[in-house]
Parts: C-alpha cells; structure tokens; sequence
C-alpha cells in the first residue's frame, strides 16, 4: 500500500551515525528535509552534518522513543541496531525499511534460512550452537568452509576459516559465540553487487551490476559497470528484485553476490540501507544511493539511476594515517592531481585506525577500468612525501 508522502521540511530520523547517515543526511538536507541522528556516540560523522545529534545506547528504549516522537520517518544507517530499538521507534514513527526486515538481515541464520526457503540461490550452510554441532557440520560440508557468528558480523568481523578438520576445535574456541553458521566453501571468479530501492508502491530501481574487490574482508574498490556478461547482469537485477519484493522492503538494499566460473549467481549476504559498493553514486549517478533512500522512506517518486559515466570507487582506511604506527598526514595535493575527475570523501572521523574506513575516493571515466585505475592511483598517491 502507499503510503502518504513525507515531503521536504518533514524532519528524517537515522538510527546510527557512521558514514552511511552523514552521506544520506547530506543528501536529505540538499532535499529540504531536517535530519536528527541517533547513536551511542557523539561528534559522529553523521551528527556532524545533521540537524540534531542524539547521543543515548540503542537499548535506552525511553530515548528512542522520545527520539521517534520528534521526527516524521526512522531510517537506519547499519544493520546493527538491535531490533527492540526499531519496534520501539515504531511506536512513534514509521520505520523504512521494517524492523521485520532488519531483525532477519542482521542475523546471519535467519537471513540464509529467508535466503533458501525463497529459492534464492545461496551455498549450503549448516546452523552450529555447539562444538559437537560444528563436528557434524563440517563432516556433512567438508572443508574448506568458512565459520561464522550468526549476529553482529561485519567487514569479515566474526568469521575464521576452517581448512581441515583439524581445525574445528580451535575455531569454535576462537569465535567465542553461542550461535553461528558454517558456509559451504566458495570457488568464485569475482564478487558483485546490486544496490536497488523500492518504494511503498513497490516501484523498483536499481544502479545495475557492480563489480567489487575486497581485501582483508573489507571491500577495497568498485567499479561500475561491472565487467559481466549481459545474462549475468539481468539474472542479478532479477534476483535483488525478487529479495526486495520478498522482504517487503520500503527503503535501499544491497544484495551481494559471489559470481562462480560457470557463471553461477550465489548470495551471499543482504545489506538492508545504501551499501559502500554504492558510493560511487554519489558522484556518478542521476540519483545516489542516499537521495534515493530518502525518497524511498519518504514516499516519494523514485529517482532515475542512469549511470552519467563509468565510475570506480576506493575505499581509504585508517592504514593511510599511519606510518610504523606514528601518525601521518595523507598527501592530498598529490592524490587530487592525479585527475580532474576525482572525487574525494572525507567522514570526518577524528581517530584513525588500521582498517577502519576514513574515506574514499571516486572517479569516471570513459571506461571503468579507466577509473578504476585514477582511484588505484591517487590512493597511492596518498603515500607520496607524506
């Protein structure tokens, strides 16, 4: 059912106060919308560039509510906002996407077992609660394969990989959960992703296909489009519209794949908010990831997503402040002259650390490979005299 338009003026709540609130907060406020974030922490990069920072634990249900009671939609900026925090904020305020939607995608079992009994396709998986649990499992998976905590995981947090069965014992003592998964092993040749919005109306778009890199399990570039072939294109829309549609969602999605050499599409996990695949958008695209989340929650038209040029996208981690653990200032005159069609994004996180994501850079360019080089480039070019 649609749902009444919350037009510019409204004011936008975010649970959450990374890097995804500040961009979509910068987004929202271009719109004429006021934003008030939500988080645990203050001076956050989201706070900094809203209209009120709130700054109270996720489980201070009172604080939520009054939070909700102040704004005319909540939206989330991470996954990991505990789902009694959304159900509290519903009292008050709409919530996009649900918390249905958030309580199934934060948790790793619930979104494969969604996952499966919808028929997409995901690799075989078993659920572990017990080192007995983990014994079976790898016996009915093999190894390699990958263990899990079934919650609260991200950028490869929470994950060891178990290569022999000699491995099992140390590896349920390592993760140091009660719950976890155990993913069949994945032989793929590269890993992409499709960000997509749906409205109330259930009105669909998407930025197509994007080709992504990853390094220590965090993602370290994009590019778009990926380089694949037209089927493997179309297949991946039809999968990410079947998983928005399934979950109802109202909101951005991110569905991530691996793509096998046979040219099999497998998911392999959900992102219910704009994803960092996505950033590039920002730059490259008619309507961004973060405009089109605050139409998507506010009820209105969603906007065009046409690809203005081929684009890639580098991620710039906490590692590029820092020299044999002393801090550096990254070359910027260096980086910004490697092209004029670069595009630097700060968060404005004041602390540096290895692999914590500072920033990034995009650029376009006839081809994305082009692009994809220029980010490489003035990456590197961070390193110079600095």
């Amino acid at each position: 059912m649609k749902m009444s338009p919350i037009l510019p003026g409204s004011t936008l709540g975010v649970l959450g106060g990374g890097q995804l609130g500040r961009m979509f907060a910068i987004s929202a406020r271009r719109m004429g919308y006021r934003v008030h974030t939500f988080s645990p922490d203050d001076d956050t990069p989201a706070g900094q560039v809203a209209d009120l920072e709130v700054c109270a634990a996720y489980d201070d249900l009172d604080a939520v509510a009054k939070f909700a009671r102040h704004v005319d939609v909540v939206t989330f900026e991470f996954e990991n906002v505990p789902a009694a925090t959304a159900a509290a904020a519903a009292k008050f305020a709409p919530v996009h996407p649900s918390g249905e939607v958030l309580q199934i995608t934060q948790h790793r079992l619930r979104e494969k077992t969604f996952l499966r009994q919808h028929g997409f396709p995901i690799t075989d998986f078993e659920p572990v609660r017990s080192l007995e649990d983990l014994r079976c499992a790898v016996k009915r998976l093999g190894t390699p394969a990958i263990l899990k905590t079934a919650g609260w995981g991200y950028d490869g947090k929470g994950q060891i990989d178990v290569r022999s069965p000699q491995d099992v014992d140390s590896a349920w003592e390592k993760l140091q959960t009660t719950e976890a998964v155990l993913e069949a092993f994945v032989v793929f040749e590269k890993e992409v992703s499709v960000v997509a919005a749906r409205g109330s109306d259930g009105q669909f778009a998407h930025w197509g296909i994007i080709e992504n890199d990853h390094h220590r399990h965090i993602l370290d570039t994009s590019m778009a489009p990926a380089a694949v072939a037209e089927k493997t294109a179309r297949e991946a829309i039809e999968i990410a519209r079947g998983v928005l549609d399934q979950l109802n969602v109202v909101g951005v999605l991110c569905v991530e794949f691996f793509l096998r050499k046979d040219g099999k599409l497998i998911v392999n996990e959900l992102a219910p908010r704009p994803h960092n695949s996505g950033h590039l958008t920002f730059d490259a695209s008619v309507t961004s990831q973060f405009e089109q989340q605050a139409r998507a929650v506010c009820g209105l038209p969603l906007g065009s997503t046409e690809l203005l040029r081929p684009a890639a996208m580098a991620n710039l981690l906490g590692d590029l402040w820092l020299r044999d653990g002393k801090p550096v200032e990254p070359n910027w005159i260096a980086a910004l002259a490697v092209s004029n069609d670069l595009k630097l994004h700060l968060y404005g996180k004041t602390e540096p650390r290895v692999g914590r994501k500072m920033g990034h850079v995009t650029a376009i360019a006839d081809t994305a490979r082009v692009a994809l080089e220029r980010v490489l480039a003035a990456r590197q070019a961070l390193h110079a005299g600095s």
